[in-house]
């Protein structure tokens, strides 16, 4: 079982999600985050006064899947959240030793 993190920006949200249900991905965890990556910020004009933002808000997915579908969900993630500018984003996959679900107790791929 794999987890799969991918960070992108807030405008992306709904078509990534329409993209995910499509391919029959049932769950999935969504949470905002801030942070920067190697643009270390942006730099803003508000009221004629130019300032710095040095953590951006992003969106956050996480989805847990067997094996065999990290690929291709992380090609969905990427085709629905790409915008080809500056600050896309990013997919992190790592593996995830067990999962139990507390309602019946099953563990393993049964649990997901």
């Amino acid at each position: 079982m794999k987890k799969v993190e991918a960070i992108f920006r807030n405008e992306k949200l709904g078509a990534v999600k329409e993209a995910l249900k499509s391919i029959g991905v049932a769950g999935v965890t969504v949470t905002e985050v801030r942070g920067h990556g190697k643009q270390k910020g942006i730099t803003e004009v508000y009221r004629g006064r130019s300032y710095s933002v040095d953590l951006i808000t992003k969106i956050k997915v996480e989805v847990i899947a067997e094996d065999k579908d990290v690929k291709k969900i992380t090609d969905t993630i990427v085709d629905a959240a790409r915008t080809g500018s500056i600050g896309d984003g990013k997919i992190f996959v790592s593996g995830v030793e067990d999962i139990i679900r507390i309602r019946t107790g099953e563990s393993g791929d049964k649990a997901i």
